[in-house]
């Protein structure tokens, strides 16, 4: 509308009206001045002062129309900018709810482990085509991660860190080979070696070996930590998917289901410390 007060057109029907408004004015004046004729002027005068009243009140809708206008506009931007303040609040208020979830699980396992030294993080990046999920967080040296440090998601164990920059870390899950560390069923206390492989990562899986063949490991079964090495006793692994015969040697192996889905990984927690912190191996051999 706006655009239409600045056109020639507009300009030009301005001039006529104006016009037209001054001649009503100055034939006004005359017949006032020349009364035995002003009946006359009048009847001619008169459709001319019924288009200056009309195009008068024609401007004055328009102005009144103009200015609601303006109005409904500056309410329909207040409303949007409410609801934008309600949907921040909404987001906000989630973020909150998934936090205070998220923290209260670790505080369960803090009173459980009163040793425990824990960093929140949160997964930046990920490649998508790497077989074993690997990850990269936004937490590195700056805030006291070191390699080897293990990364948990509730009681799941993830993996650990395997290389440490200022802000960022990576993650290497238990998916990998790279990873070796003790397990143990938690149900019979039967123990073996958990580690990943290729073809087990294939299905989401991971390899727990040098099981005895006296075991008593079974389907469903729950896999554990033992505590020797990398890991803290007790974080859960997965549960038990096959038992089968290892053909090189006279031990069983198992295919473990990890009970953390890779996929949906946001946040995690890294143990930055823990009573009995081993090394990579230590006590395998």
């Amino acid at each position: 509308m706006r655009f239409f007060f600045r056109t020639r057109r507009f300009r030009l029907c301005l001039s006529i009206i104006c016009g037209v408004l001054a001649l009503a004015i100055v034939i006004r004046l005359i017949g006032g001045i020349f009364s035995p004729t002003s009946s006359f002027i009048g009847t001619i005068t008169a459709p001319i002062q019924d288009m200056a009243t009309g195009i008068s009140a024609f401007f004055t809708g328009l102005d009144k129309k103009f200015n609601e206008g303006n109005a409904l506009l500056l309410e329909n931007q207040e409303l949007k900018e409410e609801l934008g303040e309600l949907r921040q609040a909404q987001a906000e208020l989630d973020e909150t709810k998934r936090q205070n979830e998220f923290y209260k699980n670790y505080l369960e396992i803090k009173d459980q482990n009163p040793d425990f030294s824990f960093s929140d993080a949160r997964l930046i990046s990920i490649d998508k085509d790497d077989l074993y999920h690997n990850f990269v967080i936004n937490k590195g040296s700056a805030h006291g991660i070191e390699p080897y440090d293990p990364v948990i998601v509730g009681n799941y164990l993830v993996g650990y860190i395997s290389s440490v920059g200022i802000t960022t870390s990576k993650v290497t899950t238990i998916l990998s080979p790279e990873i070796i560390c003790g397990a143990n069923d938690s149900r019979t206390g039967d123990s073996g070696i958990l580690s990943g492989t290729a073809d087990f990562a294939k299905d989401g899986k991971v390899k727990l070996y040098n099981l005895a063949r006296s075991c008593n490991v079974a389907v469903g079964d729950t896999v554990v930590t033992s505590g020797e090495g990398l890991f803290p006793e007790g974080l859960l692994i997965g549960s038990v998917d096959t038992i089968k015969s290892d053909t090189y040697t006279s031990s069983l192996f198992a295919s473990v289901v990890p009970f953390v889905d890779f996929s949906e990984i946001r946040n995690v927690m890294i143990i930055t410390s823990f009573s009995g912190q081993g090394t990579l191996g230590e006590g395998l051999e």
